[in-house]
């Protein structure tokens, strides 16, 4: 392992964090689904589409003027694709093709594709099902590949991984947890070395990790979770700082908001870590906001989840106690994003649905049917991006980018 001063040095000539109005990872800045100087257009349209080969529900990024999405084609999706287009027409502006190193089997709702990648503001990383990550720059030259199934050659599972990474400081996080060789990595992203290395519950996990500060000028702690429950981890070294070990998802991802995590454990808890103490305070927990597989988001003062059924609720973020409920027309695979009062989400046939948060009991407030190939049974299954007032989602075949 690295020694945590020489790896302080080395930070210091790092980018700290993508720019304001980015979108750099799943469910943008800080992992919260939320962007604060966004404006969602309530009656959308679409403004581009292009297309993209075989299949992939990772969600898109922006970074500045740039939009990245990642992609899998051939018989056995063993073609790894990353993607940038102009973020302004859509223009591609460059494509790298990887070939797979390691298993490809998912299930068929899914795909290889299906990691988001994410990017610190001069580069961008992308993992696959396949336990492949590469890291390029901004102009799309390759940087470094690492197949982790060369050193760990059982971390799979039979549906699929899909977890995506993140980035704190100078570590790229990277959670391969799995029924068999359980482990995430925290990845030098200059190099993809490992800094360190954590073995983790030998069950199947979809969730993404999350950072969370004990103040908004606090180093971040990297929050693992797990059926076990969460841990918070120090991402420069790999230390654990404390851990919950009431269960949790291993579906939906935890949200924070003001320092306070909104875990999807026992249908949420939100709780309230403490530095120098090893156990986080339980503030409420609320068995009916039950998240299923959506991961929760939390606008101004009210937390926001949508069960199996496709109802949101929303609950005062105190307290958990629900204001409103609101019928929504799903199913859906993709979790919300929000800026403002208002919520998006899109449900697996091509819906999006703007509920606006400010009426007394919900209300949706603009709709668009994306066109899908019905002949094909293409679904939606990522989370959409904001950035610059538009939104951005993908299907298989096709990124849009949509505005007023």
């Amino acid at each position: 392992m690295i020694p945590r001063s020489l790896l302080a040095l080395a930070l210091a000539a790092l980018p700290l964090a993508a720019s304001a109005g980015d979108w750099p990872q799943f469910r943008g800045p800080d992992s919260t689904g939320t962007a604060p100087d966004v404006k969602i257009p309530l009656q959308p349209k679409i403004d581009w589409s292009v297309p993209l080969p075989g299949r992939g529900l990772a969600s898109p990024i922006v970074v500045g003027q740039k939009v990245f999405v990642t992609a899998a084609s051939g018989p056995e999706q063993d073609r790894l694709h990353v993607f940038c287009f102009a973020a302004a027409d859509g223009r591609k502006l460059w494509e790298r093709q990887l070939r797979a190193t390691g298993r490809t089997m998912a299930h068929e709702k899914t795909s290889v594709a299906a990691c988001t990648p994410c990017s610190d503001g001069t580069r961008v990383y992308a993992i696959w099902s396949s336990n492949d990550v590469a890291a390029f720059d901004l102009e799309g030259h390759l940087l470094w590949v690492r197949g982790l199934t060369a050193d760990y050659p059982n971390a799979s599972n039979s549906l699929g991984m899909a977890s995506s990474p993140i980035v704190l400081g100078g570590t790229l996080v990277t959670m391969i947890e799995n029924d068999s060789e359980s482990y995430t990595l925290g990845l030098d992203v200059q190099t993809g070395r490992n800094l360190w290395k954590l073995e983790r519950p030998a069950v199947a996990n979809w969730t993404s990790p999350v950072p969370w500060r004990s103040a908004e000028k606090a180093d971040p702690v990297v929050v693992l979770q797990s059926s076990k429950g969460l841990v918070g981890i120090d991402p420069v070294s790999g230390s654990q700082l404390w851990s919950y070990g009431e269960g949790a998802s291993t579906m939906s991802s935890s949200v924070v908001a003001r320092g306070v995590i909104y875990a999807p454990s026992n249908g949420l808890t939100a709780l309230d870590p403490k530095p120098g103490t090893s156990t986080p305070q339980q503030l409420w927990r609320s068995k009916q906001m039950n998240p299923a597989t959506i991961s929760p988001l939390v606008l101004d003062a009210r937390l926001y989840s949508i069960n199996s059924a496709g109802v949101i609720t929303a609950a005062d973020l105190k307290t958990g106690d629900a204001a409103w409920k609101l019928r929504l027309t799903g199913p859906f695979s993709g979790s919300p994003v929000g800026a403002g009062a208002h919520l998006l989400v899109v449900n697996e046939k091509g819906l999006v649905q703007i509920v606006d948060t400010a009426a007394p009991e919900g209300a949706i407030a603009g709709q668009l049917a994306l066109p899908l190939h019905a002949d094909r049974k293409e679904l939606i299954l990522c989370t959409p991006a904001l950035s610059g007032g538009h939104i951005y989602v993908r299907s298989d075949s096709t990124l849009w980018r949509l505005g007023e």
